[in-house]
């Protein structure tokens, strides 16, 4: 049973941020200022040139729009709240507040997971089936697909933050983080440490297990269909389709697993969490259009057609 005294003891929390300092800190606030623009100007530019080019009219593309749109929004969700405290030292959020953060970020990293899942499909199917790849991957199909992935994240995200929201926090309210997540508020929790063991095991299954086992399992049959081609450059032509995802894949679900499963299992710090954390939530949606504009031939020639159109105009 929640003991509701203990809970409403805790109205606010306070996010630490980097720095115990009560100073503003101008040098980080700029830094994660640049990022954050560099972020949504990137991601907008790719979901500008896929709608400008008919070319890129197809469902790899549309899946990869997706991906900029939740870019977009998971570093909303977290960087204009770090820059705020950053910037004026202000670190108490209240308890609804931090929630609700928890809520839509756990939301869309859940999505993220799982759209990487279905692109590596559509790898697959182009690869494996290129004769019956725009039936397979019909608009329907493609729309379903996405559906799909945000009911996995809605319902994640609904789950976590209500189990979150229902636990005991007896006092301290210091949480040793740059934004509210599940693990720097367990751990601040008093309730039975077996339901909080539960709650990440749970994290673990639904956002990273089930989703990278499919990408593994899917680059095998990929691998596999590879090899059977007999020319070296057509084997590298065929795979280097599948560069751009799979660099995004390894970035993010290595920082992901370090993030998450790391502190469960070693002594590191704190601070060298927030790092991973970093590169996890704030630096992987930067990268994923750098990565997709430097290594696609299709997105560089279209992306140099826009920019040279708007030259001209």
């Amino acid at each position: 049973m929640v003991n509701n005294e203990n809970k409403s003891s805790v109205s606010m929390f306070l996010v630490v941020g980097f720095s115990e300092s009560t100073e503003p800190q101008l040098l980080l606030f700029l830094v994660f200022l640049c990022i954050y623009l560099i972020t949504v100007l990137g991601n907008i530019l790719i979901l500008t040139v896929i709608s400008s080019d008919q070319r890129l009219h197809t469902p790899m593309y549309f899946f990869l729009a997706n991906l900029s749109i939740i870019d977009i929004i998971l570093s909303s969700i977290t960087v204009p709240r770090l820059l705020f405290i950053l910037l004026t030292a202000q670190k108490s959020v209240l308890f609804s507040e931090c929630i609700t953060q928890l809520l839509f970020f756990q939301f869309f990293v859940v999505i993220e997971c799982y759209l990487l899942a279905v692109m590596a499909y559509d790898r697959y199917v182009a690869i494996c089936f290129p004769l019956n790849y725009t039936l397979i991957m019909s608009r329907a199909v493609r729309f379903k697909m996405v559906t799909v992935c945000w009911a996995f994240g809605l319902g994640n995200s609904v789950v976590q933050a209500f189990s979150i929201s229902h636990l005991d926090f007896c006092g301290p309210n210091r949480v040793d983080h740059f934004f509210c997540d599940v693990t720097p508020l367990l751990k601040l929790s008093c309730s039975d440490k077996l339901f909080g063991e539960a709650m990440f095991l749970m994290i673990v299954v639904i956002t990273g297990t089930v989703p990278l086992t499919f990408i593994l399992v899917t680059y095998g049959r990929i691998i596999s269909e590879v090899t059977k081609i007999r020319s070296s450059r057509g084997r590298f032509k065929t795979f280097s389709t599948c560069g751009s995802h799979f660099t995004v894949v390894t970035l993010y679900f290595t920082t992901g697993t370090l993030c998450y499963i790391w502190p469960f299992f070693t002594d590191a710090m704190d601070k060298d969490v927030k790092v991973v954390a970093v590169l996890y939530s704030i630096m992987t949606p930067m990268s994923n259009p750098i990565i997709y504009s430097l290594r696609n031939r299709e997105v560089k020639r279209a992306l140099r057609k826009t920019l040279e159109s708007n030259r001209v105009e």
